[in-house]
């Protein structure tokens, strides 16, 4: 697999509102992916690479990126791939970690009852010696 380009969720963010503008001006797509090109300094493959993500994006919500890739002959193409002219646009997500909550697994809290803090004489050991 070999990377051509990728787009970072805030690039294609501002890119997904401003084509919902020009499609709400009732522009034409060439129109559209002009405008683009101007508005991002974009041109060439990576416009019409910018142009297909946007479309990509708009269908995966919470994405971190886009990575544009070329697949070599026999390869596979990763779960979520859009085929589009020959290239796969691979959504990559934004995994948030879930906030531990103490006390769940049985090790957090303050202890079991009847045990004290340990050590010499902390009450720890056998209870009626």
């Amino acid at each position: 697999m070999k990377s051509v380009t990728e787009f970072p969720s805030h690039l294609l963010t501002r890119g997904i509102e401003a084509k919902a503008a020009l499609v709400a001006q009732g522009k034409s797509p060439e129109e559209i992916q002009a405008s683009l090109g101007e508005t991002f300094k974009l041109e060439g493959d990576r416009l019409k690479h910018f142009f297909n993500s946007l479309d990509v994006a708009d269908q995966n919500p919470g994405l971190r990126r886009i990575m544009v890739v070329s697949l070599a002959e026999g390869e596979k193409a990763p779960a979520k791939a859009v085929l589009v002219d020959g290239h796969h646009y691979v959504p990559e997500f934004l995994v948030l970690a879930q906030p531990q909550q103490p006390g769940r697994d049985g090790r957090g809290g303050k202890g079991r009852p009847g045990r004290g803090g340990g050590g010499r004489g902390g009450g720890g050991g056998f209870r009626g010696r």
